[in-house]
Protein backbone atom coordinates (compact mmCIF):
# COMPACT_ATOMS: atom_id res chain seq x y z
CA UNK A 1 0.00 0.00 0.00
CA UNK A 2 0.87 3.53 -0.18
CA UNK A 3 1.33 6.08 2.61
CA UNK A 4 -0.97 8.92 0.72
CA UNK A 5 -4.67 8.64 1.98
CA UNK A 6 -6.05 9.43 -1.66
CA UNK A 7 -4.67 6.51 -3.10
CA UNK A 8 -5.87 4.49 0.04
CA UNK A 9 -9.25 6.20 -0.24
CA UNK A 10 -9.95 5.26 -4.14
CA UNK A 11 -8.91 2.21 -3.53
CA UNK A 12 -11.45 1.50 -0.64
CA UNK A 13 -14.20 3.45 -2.69
CA UNK A 14 -13.23 0.63 -5.84
CA UNK A 15 -13.77 -1.90 -3.82
CA UNK A 16 -16.92 -0.59 -2.11
CA UNK A 17 -18.13 -0.02 -6.14
CA UNK A 18 -17.95 -3.71 -6.59
CA UNK A 19 -21.13 -4.58 -4.59
CA UNK A 20 -23.26 -6.74 -5.96
CA UNK A 21 -26.46 -4.56 -4.91
CA UNK A 22 -25.01 -1.59 -7.16
CA UNK A 23 -25.90 0.84 -4.39
CA UNK A 24 -22.60 2.66 -3.72
CA UNK A 25 -21.98 5.82 -5.73
CA UNK A 26 -19.02 8.08 -4.80
CA UNK A 27 -19.58 12.16 -4.95
CA UNK A 28 -17.00 14.76 -4.03
CA UNK A 29 -18.22 14.30 -0.41
CA UNK A 30 -17.49 10.74 -0.20
CA UNK A 31 -19.26 7.09 -0.61
CA UNK A 32 -23.17 7.22 -0.44
CA UNK A 33 -25.13 4.05 -0.37
CA UNK A 34 -29.05 4.54 -1.39
CA UNK A 35 -28.21 7.94 -1.61
CA UNK A 36 -26.79 8.64 2.23
CA UNK A 37 -23.47 9.64 3.23
CA UNK A 38 -21.54 6.69 5.05
CA UNK A 39 -18.36 7.29 4.68
CA UNK A 40 -15.96 10.30 4.10
CA UNK A 41 -12.38 10.98 3.40
CA UNK A 42 -10.97 14.05 6.44
CA UNK A 43 -6.99 14.56 6.12
CA UNK A 44 -5.72 10.98 6.19
CA UNK A 45 -8.40 9.34 8.28
CA UNK A 46 -11.59 7.96 7.28
CA UNK A 47 -15.18 9.09 8.90
CA UNK A 48 -17.55 6.80 9.09
CA UNK A 49 -21.26 6.35 10.28
CA UNK A 50 -22.02 3.65 12.80
CA UNK A 51 -24.40 2.52 15.37
CA UNK A 52 -23.51 4.49 18.28
CA UNK A 53 -22.96 1.27 20.02
CA UNK A 54 -20.18 -0.20 18.07
CA UNK A 55 -19.09 3.52 17.57
CA UNK A 56 -18.58 3.94 21.56
CA UNK A 57 -17.34 0.10 21.61
CA UNK A 58 -14.65 1.85 18.73
CA UNK A 59 -13.81 4.76 20.63
CA UNK A 60 -13.31 2.68 24.14
CA UNK A 61 -10.65 0.37 22.03
CA UNK A 62 -8.60 3.34 20.58
CA UNK A 63 -9.89 2.64 17.20
CA UNK A 64 -11.44 5.34 16.52
CA UNK A 65 -12.42 9.09 17.87
CA UNK A 66 -15.49 10.27 18.02
CA UNK A 67 -16.57 13.22 15.37
CA UNK A 68 -17.45 16.07 17.47
CA UNK A 69 -21.59 17.12 16.45
CA UNK A 70 -21.45 14.50 13.84
CA UNK A 71 -23.18 15.47 10.61
CA UNK A 72 -27.04 15.88 10.69
CA UNK A 73 -27.56 13.42 8.01
CA UNK A 74 -26.29 10.77 10.06
CA UNK A 75 -28.37 7.13 11.20
CA UNK A 76 -25.94 6.85 14.17
CA UNK A 77 -22.40 7.85 15.29
CA UNK A 78 -19.95 9.58 13.48
CA UNK A 79 -16.38 7.96 14.21
CA UNK A 80 -12.64 8.64 12.96
CA UNK A 81 -10.66 6.17 12.09
CA UNK A 82 -6.44 6.87 11.33
CA UNK A 83 -5.48 3.73 10.50
CA UNK A 84 -6.13 2.51 6.65
CA UNK A 85 -5.68 -1.41 7.55
CA UNK A 86 -8.74 -0.98 9.36
CA UNK A 87 -10.69 1.33 6.64
CA UNK A 88 -12.06 -1.88 4.86
CA UNK A 89 -13.94 -3.77 7.38
CA UNK A 90 -15.26 -0.59 9.02
CA UNK A 91 -16.80 1.29 5.69
CA UNK A 92 -17.82 -2.39 4.86
CA UNK A 93 -19.69 -2.15 8.46
CA UNK A 94 -21.19 1.19 7.64
CA UNK A 95 -22.06 1.09 4.30
CA UNK A 96 -24.58 -2.05 5.67
CA UNK A 97 -25.67 -0.23 8.28
CA UNK A 98 -26.54 3.26 6.55
CA UNK A 99 -27.87 1.06 4.07
CA UNK A 100 -30.43 -0.38 5.86
CA UNK A 101 -34.34 0.39 5.12
CA UNK A 102 -35.09 2.12 8.56
CA UNK A 103 -37.59 0.03 10.72
CA UNK A 104 -41.38 -0.02 9.52
CA UNK A 105 -39.61 0.45 5.98
CA UNK A 106 -38.97 -1.78 2.94
CA UNK A 107 -36.93 -4.21 4.37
Amino acid sequence: MTDSPAPLFQLLAAQLLEDPDLDVSVTATGLHVHGRLFAYQDGTDLVIDLPAGRANDLVEREVATPVPAGRSDAKGSWVRVSDPEDWPELASESHQFVGEPAVGKDS
